[in-house]
Parts: structure tokens; C-alpha cells; sequence
């Protein structure tokens, strides 16, 4: 009988008929709890996937989660006493928490999981931040049985996984990524990313705003990565986004915030969190950020680029943290003069 000929991740494939899903996966040494499947550009869903027969000249993708962000354990002596995201300092400061669509996060420090040199250097900078919410990107799964992935970084008691639609330039791509991140049993809430130039990677906003509508209505929590443009923020808000994520500069430059004062006409308008997404390169950044009155700060290059990501992964907790404080605190007035801090009364003449 003749073999059938199809396609897995875009190569040639052969199986005797009357194969499926299943069979397939366990052929290739699959890990089956790890993947998605789309057949000819619709997911198919895991319950059918013993039931699934694959036809000749089917297309298969098989999708898994990588390292991914912004641009994603028990504690010991140098990050667990002084762990962020307790809302807590010195037993006097206790902060609110950080609502996205209902859910409570503690901490405001939103991470990637890319671009570590190793998974067990990625895993402890993870830690370190105190994040609760850790970013992945979905691509075509390594066709090396056993090989670790991200999900092996990540502690998933503690972290909540928000895939991303890195890399898509279209609305379909973004919206299939979605679907394909459901599939894989991930949480509803997603960072939506469509876009537009390959060298600046900057957003298309046009193209950004219809996924996010196809996607609120299919019921995802959706967090879209935007420019700063006050216009396309609240339209983005209004089709359903649980929050704004407008960039402060390029995604992976380290500029720091480029336009803090579109950001600052975003957070007087927006009615739902602003969560500066890429473009922040040090402690500093994350801190001018969060003195704005941004929610929270969302990260990977500069943690995982620094020459210690490590100290770095503490530092940008740190600054979040100071500059969620200084916001709080409320800054003193600018003052074109100075204003002596020392009083002139008995003075020595």
C-alpha cells in the first residue's frame, strides 16, 4: 500500500494510511503534552487527535513555546529576603495590586524568557525579578526528542505564562498564534504583536487594532504591544484590550523611554492598565517608567544582555519597585530657583 506524503513543519513527511495524530507524534518521539497541532491552518484539537487521520498532501505544524519577551524555586540568601512583588518594604509599604481583566498580580515587573545564554541562567533571573507574569513565543517544535524547551525554565506555580504573537506580521499569523496558545493549555491572556517593519520592528497599529477585535471576541484576554500613540490607544481600549502596552523605544534597543510625554497623555486617558513594553536598557528606565504612574514595566533584553543578568534581574526589580514608590510618594515641585532645605533664622552674622 502506498505511503502518504504530506508535510511537518514545511518538510516532506511519509506514514502508512490510516495514521493519526497520535500515532504520528509517538513515531517522531513527541513529547504530546508540549505541542500544538494546526492542519492545514486550523488547530486541531487534542481530544480529537487519537481520532484524526492524516490525509496526502496535509499540512502539519507542530508548535511549541520558546524563549520570548518583550522586544519571558525556593529561594536562597541573595534574592528570597529581599524578593519584590510582596508590595511590602521594611513592614511599612503595602501596595494594590496590579488588576489585568480581574486577575491580581503582585508584582509590577513583567518579563521575557529569551535570549539567556542558558535555561538554568534564565530560570534563576526569572526568579530573581519577582515577576508573576513571564512571556513565551510559540514556534515550529526542534524535531530532537527530549530536547529541554522554555516551559522548563519556568515555574508555573508560581509564574502565570502569557504567550506572545512575536514575529507575526499579519493579522492571520497573530490570530492563529492565539488559537494555537489556547490549544496548548495556556491562560487566555495573551501579548498581541503585529508587526510592521522588519528593522525598526515597530507595530502596525492598523493591523494590531483588527486582531485585537477578533480576539476579544474569542474570548481572550488580550494585552497589545503598540506605539505611543494616544489615538490608537484608546482605540484599543475600546475594542476590548485589557491593557495598553505602548513601547518606550525600539524593541531590544535599550534607548529608554523616547516620548514620555505621549506616554503621560495615554495614562491620563486610559482607563485600564499602561504597561511600558520594550525599548528599557537599565534600572533607571524601569523607574522613570513607574514614575509616570505606568502599572507595570514589561522586559527581556535588558536583563538578559547585561553583562551580569543575574545583579541586572534584581536591579530592574528594584526599580520598578523605587519608581512605583516615587509615583505614590508624589515628587516635589520643580522649581526654575533654588529653595534653601536649611532655615535662615539664626543664622551666624
Amino acid at each position: 500500500m502506498d505511503e502518504l506524503s504530506f508535510t511537518v513543519n514545511g518538510r516532506p513527511h511519509d506514514a502508512e494510511p490510516g495514521t493519526t495524530v497520535s500515532r504520528l507524534l509517538a513515531r517522531m518521539g513527541i513529547d504530546p503534552a508540549r505541542v500544538a497541532i494546526e492542519r492545514n491552518e486550523h488547530v486541531v484539537p487534542r481530544a480529537t487527535w487519537a481520532e484524526v487521520e492524516l490525509a496526502a498532501g496535509d499540512r502539519l505544524e507542530i508548535v511549541a513555546f520558546i524563549g520570548g519577551g518583550s522586544g519571558g524555586g525556593s529561594g536562597d540568601g541573595s534574592g528570597a529576603a529581599r524578593e519584590a512583588g510582596d508590595g511590602r518594604f521594611d513592614g511599612r509599604f503595602v501596595d494594590e495590586p496590579l488588576v489585568i481583566a480581574g486577575r491580581r498580580f503582585r508584582s509590577r515587573l513583567l518579563v521575557g524568557t529569551g535570549k539567556y545564554k542558558t535555561l538554568e541562567q534564565g530560570r534563576e533571573a526569572i526568579r530573581l525579578t519577582g515577576a508573576e507574569i513571564v512571556t513565551v513565543a510559540l514556534r515550529r517544535v526542534d524535531m530532537t526528542p527530549g530536547k529541554p524547551n522554555v516551559l522548563d525554565t519556568v515555574d508555573r506555580t508560581r509564574h502565570t505564562l502569557m504567550p506572545n504573537t512575536a514575529g507575526c506580521y499579519t493579522v492571520e499569523d497573530a490570530v492563529r498564534t492565539c488559537r494555537l496558545a489556547r490549544e496548548l493549555g495556556m491562560s487566555e491572556m495573551v501579548k498581541l504583536e503585529v508587526i510592521g517593519d522588519p528593522q525598526t520592528l515597530f507595530p502596525d497599529g492598523e493591523a494590531t487594532l483588527e486582531a485585537a477585535r477578533v480576539l476579544v471576541k474569542e474570548g481572550f484576554v488580550v494585552l497589545p504591544y503598540c506605539t505611543d500613540d494616544p489615538i490608537l490607544a484608546r482605540k484599543l481600549e475600546d475594542a476590548g484590550c485589557a491593557a495598553i502596552m505602548p513601547l518606550g523605544a525600539p524593541i531590544g534597543s535599550g534607548l529608554g523611554l523616547r516620548n514620555p510625554y505621549n506616554i503621560r497623555i495615554i495614562l491620563e486617558r486610559a482607563r485600564v492598565p499602561v504597561i511600558v513594553d520594550a525599548g528599557v536598557g537599565t534600572a533607571s528606565d524601569a523607574a522613570v517608567a513607574m514614575e509616570l504612574g505606568c502599572a507595570g514595566v514589561l522586559m527581556n533584553t535588558a536583563i538578559a544582555e547585561a553583562r551580569d543578568p543575574l545583579l541586572m534581574a534584581e536591579a530592574m526589580r528594584d526599580g520598578v519597585l523605587a519608581g512605583r514608590k516615587a509615583f505614590l510618594a508624589g515628587r516635589m515641585p520643580r522649581r526654575l530657583h533654588a529653595n534653601a532645605s536649611s532655615p535662615e533664622q539664626g543664622l551666624i552674622e
